[in-house]
């Protein structure tokens, strides 16, 4: 490797965003903020190595040739190591326009409220055909 080259891989980062199901991101950045529990945060390519619990919001990061870029991600854990940054998260989506990941995330939070909403319901049933089961086996033995 040239000086020049580590030069360069000095300058940036490799972020990884990663759900359960899925990578949302994984490429080379300069910059990235995010939150915490006591607040917001930066890292550059030469800070230190750093731990943090994210709070659910918005994480900004930046590429090489200055283009932002947003994430939206609920709770999680990010990891500086190195230049490796991980962020791990339940749920995320990504966008390039605020407004836009805006729209994206209610309506991915929509969809989540749905399907919570059917799962409630199903566990219900699920309760409710247990408990039937044993008064039915309660009757059973009294009678």
């Amino acid at each position: 490797m040239s000086d020049d080259e580590t030069l360069i891989d000095t300058q940036k980062m490799h972020l990884r965003i990663l759900l359960p199901t899925e990578v949302l991101v994984d490429e080379d950045v300069v910059k990235v903020i995010a939150e915490a529990h006591n607040g917001a945060f930066c890292l550059l390519p030469r800070h230190v190595d750093f731990v943090a619990a994210l709070v659910p919001g918005i994480l900004c990061f930046y590429d090489e040739d200055g283009e932002e870029s947003y994430a939206a991600v609920d709770e999680g854990a990010l990891v500086k190591c190195g230049r490796d940054v991980f962020v791990s998260t339940l749920n995320g989506v990504r966008h390039n326009d605020l407004q836009q990941l805006h729209t994206l995330v209610e309506e991915h939070f929509l969809e989540l409220d749905e399907h919570e909403r059917k799962t409630r319901t199903a566990l219900a049933r699920l309760e409710a055909g247990a408990l039937r089961g044993f008064r039915e086996l309660q009757e059973k033995f009294r009678g």
